[in-house]
């Protein structure tokens, strides 16, 4: 097996990311990712920072390794995930971005946008962002800064 398949992944949307939420599920799924919806499960009206934060408080308890949200744009899920300490969110709308999110700032969490990005790109970016690992180094540096500035804000 994999490691990405030994991966545990919570994702979750608001109605506009429904669909996208929909189809990237199935596509880590088909790649024998363990999968854990957080809703909707119908595309009727929901708030984001509902969703947001339940997922984004279970990555911070190490219910997952890694969690996707999506919204319209992806920025609402980011900035309620990051309300959340000792999570860090990155909205990613191309596979570099996405990259970077995991190797030098340590994101458990990626943000999308169904209002911005495609089904092909979104799942060009997951795929991208699954593989990556936080490579520490000089950025390890930065992320400790971080969490520094998270504690000192309780």
């Amino acid at each position: 097996m994999n490691e990405r398949a030994k991966a545990r992944v919570a994702i979750g949307a608001d109605d506009a990311g429904y669909t996208l939420k929909e189809i990237i599920k199935k596509h880590l799924e088909a790649q024998g990712v363990e999968v854990t919806d957080y809703g909707p499960s119908t595309p009727d009206p929901v708030d984001y920072p509902d969703v947001a934060v339940v997922l984004a408080r279970d990555i911070a308890a190490h219910k997952f390794e890694r969690g996707i949200l999506i919204c319209g744009t992806g920025i609402g899920m980011a900035i309620t995930a990051n309300k959340v300490p000792g999570v860090y969110a990155a909205q990613a709308h191309d596979t570099y971005s996405a990259e970077r999110a995991r190797k030098s700032n340590n994101a458990q969490i990626i943000t999308m946008g169904a209002r911005v990005i495609g089904p092909e790109l979104a799942k060009q970016i997951v795929d991208v962002w699954m593989a990556s690992e936080f490579q520490g180094g000089a950025s390890a540096r930065k992320v400790e800064k971080i969490a520094k500035i998270e504690e000192q804000m309780k």
